[in-house]
């Protein structure tokens, strides 16, 4: 039963990672946070679920939206963001309650209120786990949060754009006199949080029904996991997604699972009092 448990709560923890990782990526180059993040998680879910029922093949679903999840984010960033006169990380993050929003009612209006989900990538396959029983999507979430996660890591370490992101979040000053420009910087940024918040909620959909009014809940965990981890630490967020999945697990199936939600609650709670830094974050929470 523990072993299960264990399971279960890394294939969440994975979902949550993924979401943290969205807004690890605008925090460092805005010092923002991203409470559309969410939103944009489950619009995945109902964009991947929609294209599934056309009928294509599920693995062709979650890659067609993802990508479009991601232009979401580019678009808004470019409505929405880029036109502010004064984009303090304070006029940002407010801007994003209210992005999240819009999607929020734009999914209603066009996808519809009923939950939606779709096959998992190898069917209802179980694979068999020390006497425990895995769900193949669950084996699936772990791989591709695990990929993106390291290719996330590849991209500002070795690549010229993903540097440039990393001179924004030491000083966007300087790195604009380099010839950076900032809004531009800004706009991956979240472009590529919408993709991580986008296949967030594709892969986890064929594991439980999404519907509009879930964004909320799974930006507040993945915002939780990357307290728990260190705000603006790409290490942090897969190790506080990890932590608060299987921390919910565990609680859900040794006390009840009427606590199960409750939990991240707690665990945001623990960090802002005890270490509000996050497990992997400096002394002082910094977005280099």
């Amino acid at each position: 039963m523990l072993l299960q448990l264990v399971l279960s709560g890394l294939g969440t923890g994975g979902v949550y990672a993924l979401v943290a990782l969205g807004f690890n990526v605008v925090y460092k180059s805005t010092g923002a946070l991203n409470f559309a993040q969410g939103e944009w998680a489950m619009l995945g879910g109902m964009t991947a679920a929609s294209i599934a029922a056309l009928p294509l093949p599920s693995v062709l679903a979650c890659a067609i939206a993802v990508p479009l999840v991601g232009v979401v984010g580019l678009v808004s960033e470019r409505l929405a963001v880029a036109p502010l006169r004064a984009p303090t990380a304070l006029a940002i993050t407010l801007l994003t309650i209210g992005l999240g929003l819009a999607t929020r009612g734009g999914t209603m209006l066009v996808l519809g209120k009923e939950p939606m989900g779709y096959a998992g990538f190898s069917g209802d396959a179980v694979l068999p786990v020390f006497g425990a029983r895995l769900p193949a999507q669950v084996a699936w979430v772990l791989g591709i949060a695990a990929a993106f996660m390291l290719l996330v890591q590849a991209f500002f370490a070795h690549t010229v754009p993903g540097k440039a992101l990393r001179a924004l979040a030491a000083d966007r000053e300087a790195a604009a006199l380099c010839g950076i420009d900032p809004s531009r910087g800004v706009m991956w940024s979240f472009g590529l949080g919408a993709l991580a918040g986008g296949l967030a909620g594709a892969i986890v959909t064929p594991l439980t029904f999404v519907s509009y009014d879930q964004g909320a809940m799974l930006g507040f965990k993945g915002f939780s996991a990357a307290m728990l981890g260190g705000i603006g630490s790409l290490p942090g967020a897969a190790l506080g997604g990890i932590v608060l999945g299987l921390t919910e697990a565990l609680a859900a199936g040794t006390v009840s699972s009427q606590f199960k939600d409750a939990i991240a609650f707690v665990v945001l709670l623990l960090v802002l009092l005890l270490r509000p830094r996050g497990l992997l974050g400096a002394a002082e929470t910094s977005r280099l």
